[in-house]
């Protein structure tokens, strides 16, 4: 067959490919960006779906609008407000999932050689998807505080990219938290630039201790005319179930026009039950004690897996703890003669029956093969120790 050129940049997912050497008996995974099973709220969302059955069953089964099911556009205004984000339901779309924003933004903005900046580290779906409409990526590097902005003020001055996409708060698969001067300076230079900033934001929720610094968006309220300069995409998916695929973007009323019509191509609307059942879910007053619990679980994986890390890998490898989301990101030093390249470590981990996923892959250029990725979230603490042991024999 001949496929479209578009395909000829784009690679299988590299995470996708190594979940095909996790069918091993025995082994310990830390390769996956799933939150845990465990975690999910099934007694609330069986009383959801329930309710969205017996209140209102023809919205719940019928066919709905591309923009989403109203009630739970509702419901997504009043949970964005308690983050500090005023916005109408008329002022956001509901999306299959945070992913699907992402591909209706590379539909509506990207064409064949523009320049788009991400986060170097980025998530790799990302990556993927802006590549397959043919964007230019350009790599911002990011440490512990997130991006660099007096580096991305470089990128963009130079660049004048079609737009900046950011994960601000517990990156993926940085784990990275940018700072609160850090997102005041992105504000500042989307207006200074005319230059929209992406802000994407599965993660915010899922903090460990002290709450991180308000969204980008809720912070464009303290600068004057940046508000028409951002989007932002938010998911169910960590925090209450990724089957239900629920996201949504907030975005200037132009740019969600034309993704409304993309979707409309795309899958007509997102499943109207499963935003029903949302809708219901976020009405009952649940969400609150969900998020704690996570969080009190994932929070004590996260330190486990780091005092693991320093106990039983030492100065082979550098990381900074995370203070939220899913991932610890992690380099390889080479100290002592240990390994640097973690695909070559991969390979060995896996014969210790522990799998990791090899950090070049989530960089759009110039790739450092000594990183890695580990998720500590579908791992209890008993697994996370030994799984870093078994790290540990492979370095």
């Amino acid at each position: 067959m001949q496929f479209a050129s578009r395909l000829d940049n784009v690679e299988t997912s590299a995470i996708r490919e190594l979940f095909k050497l996790l069918g091993t008996p025995g082994i310990i995974s830390f390769a996956g960006g799933f939150p845990d099973s465990a975690m999910f709220d099934v007694e609330g969302l069986k009383e959801a779906s329930a309710k969205a059955l017996n209140e209102e069953p023809g919205g719940a089964l019928q066919y709905g609008a591309t923009e989403g099911y109203e009630p739970l556009r509702t419901q997504l205004s009043a949970f964005m407000k308690t983050k500090g984000v005023d916005v109408d339901p008329s002022g956001l779309i509901v999306t299959t999932g945070s992913q699907q924003a992402l591909d209706l933004l590379g539909k509506t903005l990207i064409s064949p050689g523009d320049k788009v900046i991400v986060e170097g580290p980025t998530f790799l779906a990302t990556i993927q998807c802006f590549r397959l409409y043919g964007a230019h990526l350009i790599s911002a590097p990011v440490d512990a505080n997130g991006v660099k902005t007096d580096e991305l003020e470089k990128l963009i001055a130079e660049h004048k990219p079609k737009f900046v996409y950011l994960i601000p708060t517990f990156g993926n698969p940085s784990g990275a938290m940018l700072s609160l001067e850090r997102r005041k300076k992105v504000l500042e230079m989307a207006v200074k630039y005319q230059t929209l900033i992406v802000e994407d934001d599965p993660y915010g929720d899922l903090y460990f201790g002290e709450a991180p610094p308000p969204s980008i968006m809720s912070l464009s309220q303290d600068v004057p005319g940046s508000r028409e300069f951002i989007a932002h995409c938010g998911s169910l998916s960590k925090v209450l179930s990724p089957g239900l695929r629920i996201g949504w973007m907030i975005a200037p009323a132009e740019l969600l026009a034309k993704a409304t019509m993309c979707k409309q191509f795309s899958d007509a609307h997102t499943s109207t039950f499963a935003q029903a059942t949302a809708a219901q879910y976020l009405k009952s007053g649940r969400m609150p004690a969900t998020l704690a619990n996570v969080r009190k679980v994932y929070g004590e994986r996260a330190r486990a897996m780091g005092a693991a890390l320093k106990r039983e890998l030492g100065d082979a490898i550098e990381f900074t703890q995370p203070n939220g989301g899913l991932f610890f990101w992690a380099r390889l030093t080479g100290a002592n003669g240990k390994l640097a390249d973690a695909n070559v470590l991969a390979k060995k981990a896996i014969e210790q029956l522990v799998a990791f996923v090899p950090g070049a892959p989530f960089f759009a250029e110039n790739p450092d093969v000594a990183t890695l990725r580990l998720s500590f979230a579908t791992a209890n603490v008993e697994k996370i120790e030994e799984g870093i042991a078994r790290l540990g024999k492979a370095v």
